[in-house]
Order: C-alpha cells, then structure tokens, then sequence
C-alpha cells in the first residue's frame, strides 16, 4: 500500500456510530484543557487521545467492489483466524449440513465496518447474548454474544454472516432488518472495539482464501458462486 493510499484509510471519514464517542471526548478534550487546573489539563489530554482514537478506530474508508457477479467478498477487514466445515448457526434455520466456514479476526486497528458478501435479501436476523471470549478462539462463535444474519441470493440459496464481539467489544450495530435488500459490498452494520466476523457459504461454494490471510472488506474476494 502506498503512502497515499495509507493516508486516504486513516483520513477517511468516520462511521456515524462514532459520534457520541467524538462528542464526548472532544467536549472533554476542549474543557479539560481551557480549565486551569492540572488535573483537568491532564483529563483534557487525554480525552483529546481518545478522540484521535475515534477518529481512528471509526474510519469507513470507500471499497472498490469486484464487478464478477459470481465473487464473494470479504464482509470485514482483519486476518483469516479458521477456515472449517461447521452447521450453519442454529437460530438461522438453516439445516445442519456442514458448510464452508471463513472466520476473520479484527484487531482494534482494523476497520471495523461490516460489509455484505454478495447481492442478497436479509430473510432472518438473530441476536444471540452471550460471553466476551477473545474474538480469535474457536469457541467465541458459539459461546460470545453475536448476531447472525442468514442472506438469501437472488438464486434462492441461503449464506450467512455472523457478527461476534469480542473480549474488548460490547456493542454490536446491525443496521439490516428482515426483508431488507442489500448490493455487494453495502454497509450494514459495526462492532466496536476488536470483533470477528463469521461467513458461512452456500452448500458447495468452496472457499478461496486460507487462514493467516490478510481480508479488505468489500474488496478481498473470499469464494466464488
């Protein structure tokens, strides 16, 4: 990635779910700073810190989505954590025939926006509470809070996408609803502060990528239909 490039991601602007967040410590940040005490310099300080942090952390940087209608994109950015044949989450009604699952892991330096894997209509959402295991384990799929979406082509089979917080996150945003339709590589929803994102394939698409592998969300393609 070139410098450039490197300074349009982090300068991009942020996700609206940011700004409380920016509100908050910017307010913090200017009073912190105007008040003539050295506590609250210090406070302001570092409310400026979480501020630039935000900024950071909330980025939503535009994709160049792959014009093959058959490609799979890649619904979040991060690393590829597993790659396995699981039954697709129960509460999507989906059947129990072991699919494709690709697991991506995403840091707190990650962009954090969720992205739809192909041109589909949201037919189930399922929130699930949970605990807040480290978003990397294996078990966070069935053990952490999440909120599954099954996707429904325009072919008529179904895949999933599975939004789990992690052992830092607390909050996840879906802004997809039943009967909603969606384009590839659409924005739809956010998890703040480290997360995995779980796809699950339709039965006999085979996956593209491997784990270690480095994913761009709305670019990377992850299989083809």
């Amino acid at each position: 990635m070139s410098l450039i490039q490197s300074l349009k991601l982090v300068m991009s602007r942020p996700h609206p779910a940011a700004r409380p967040f920016l509100l908050a410590s910017g307010a913090g940040a200017l009073l912190g700073r105007a008040l003539p005490f050295r506590a609250t310099k210090l406070a302001g300080t570092a409310c400026g810190l979480f501020f630039g942090f935000c900024l950071y952390f909330f980025r939503d940087p535009k994709r160049v989505v792959p014009a093959d209608t058959h490609a799979v994109v890649a619904p979040a950015d991060g690393h590829v954590v597993s790659v396995e044949k699981v039954a697709p989450p129960p509460e999507l009604d989906m059947g129990t025939m072991p699919v494709w699952r690709i697991a991506t892991f995403l840091s707190v330096l990650d962009v954090h926006v969720n992205r739809m894997p192909a041109a589909c209509t949201v037919t189930r959402v399922a929130y699930h509470a949970g605990q807040f295991l480290n978003a990397s384990l294996d078990k966070a799929s069935e053990l952490n809070e999440r909120n599954a979406l099954r996707l429904t082509l325009p072919d008529g089979r179904n895949m999933a996408v599975v939004q789990i917080a992690g052992l830092i996150a607390r909050r996840i945003l879906c802004d997809a609803e039943e009967g909603m339709k969606y384009e590839k590589g659409e924005r739809f929803g956010l998890i703040r502060f480290g997360s995995r994102t779980d796809l699950y394939l339709p039965e006999g698409v085979e996956p593209l990528v491997e784990v270690g592998q480095t994913m761009t969300g709305g670019e990377t393609v992850m299989a083809r239909l």
